[in-house]
């Protein structure tokens, strides 16, 4: 079976982190993405999904990116159940993350590239220019017999 979700979308609000029992960080967001369809009278719509984030990837969500930061998601739907306070069941379905990826620059100035919560910010290299290499020694005629060719 196939459960993987990829979404591109901007959090509605700030995340949340909170901790486990066992001090584990959790962290909850919601990610407006774009839907292709359009209501009745032809304004495009927005689907709000929940989403989860576990560990250190939880506690770099928080402090880099809060309510309309622009953000790819990578993860699973999970639906879960729970009784709340009145005694009714709720039913949740959500993403829980694998990675998530900063799409924008930081406001302070910091470099612009893309930046993931399960990996080190980088700082810009521009690619080097193309340096042209002494001629090597002709490689164009190769000993090969018939019999070594895959074809």
């Amino acid at each position: 079976m196939i459960n993987r979700v990829v979404l591109v979308g901007r959090l509605t609000r700030d995340p949340e982190l909170r901790r486990t029992n066992s001090g584990t960080a959790v962290a909850s967001f919601t990610v407006a993405v774009d839907n292709r369809t359009k209501d009745a009278n032809g304004n495009k719509t927005t689907s709000f999904i929940p989403c989860t984030i576990w560990n250190q990837q939880a506690e770099n969500v928080v402090r880099f990116v809060h309510k309309g930061s622009l953000v790819g998601v990578e993860g699973r739907l999970n639906q879960r159940s729970y009784q709340n306070k009145e005694g009714k069941n709720v039913q949740v379905i959500e993403v829980i993350c694998d990675s998530v990826q900063f799409l924008e620059r930081k406001e302070d100035g910091a470099p612009s590239l893309i930046d993931s919560v399960d990996s080190e910010p980088a700082a810009y290299q521009p690619d080097p220019e193309p340096v042209e290499e002494p001629a090597k020694k002709n490689v164009s005629s190769i000993d090969v017999t018939d019999d070594d060719l895959p074809f």
